[in-house]
């Protein structure tokens, strides 16, 4: 691939980490930090996806980017968009974020494709980001992914999309309806 093109999916992911920066409630955040994706055209390999190097966190109740957007920083986050377009090329970008039942009813609430799996139901031997969204995108690729969670694993929630501002609007649309909620 070009650099000119590797520069602008960096260029577009910095853009997105911006706006996340300051409208993105910071308790979107899960403990595990967050990150957003956005991979070259027929990606095959995490190193085929940027994202923000150390993640995104909570500090100091603010959302604060750890490291610089670069090629290969994501892994888990990656596997998510990776596996996403084996079905639909056009989703290039994801992004983690915190789970709750009140932030699972409010997507119920609105117009998002929504698709739950159930990590008890992991067959053995296949990574969970791999098997999980898989099945969640037989048919057509949702807009959101959930799950509930395990044994040392954090519920999450999953947001993809075909460019990161994209994903970031989606973001920073639930911020916006969550300000007086308890999350």
């Amino acid at each position: 691939m070009s650099s000119e093109l590797r520069d602008g999916i960096i260029l577009d992911l910095q853009n997105a980490v911006f706006e996340l920066r300051e409208k993105m409630d910071p308790r979107l955040i899960p403990e595990v930090g967050s990150n957003i994706v956005y991979s070259l055209p027929h990606a095959r390999a995490p190193a085929d996806v940027a994202g923000v190097d150390g993640r995104i966190v909570r500090l100091r109740g603010k959302v604060h980017p750890v490291g610089e957007c670069a090629f290969g920083a994501s892994d888990h986050v990656a596997r998510i968009v990776l596996t996403a377009m084996r079905f639909d090329p056009e989703i290039r970008a994801a992004a983690n974020i915190r789970f709750s039942e009140s932030l699972a009813d409010l997507l119920k609430d609105l117009t998002f494709e929504i698709c739950w799996f159930d990590r008890e139901k992991e067959p053995a031997g296949i990574q969970t980001m791999d098997w999980g969204v898989a099945s969640c995108c037989k048919d057509e690729v949702p807009d959101i992914i959930l799950d509930r969670g395990g044994v040392g694993k954090e519920a999450m929630i999953r947001v993809l999309g075909p460019d990161p501002a994209s994903v970031a609007n989606t973001i920073i649309m639930l911020s916006s309806r969550i300000t007086t909620m308890d999350i």
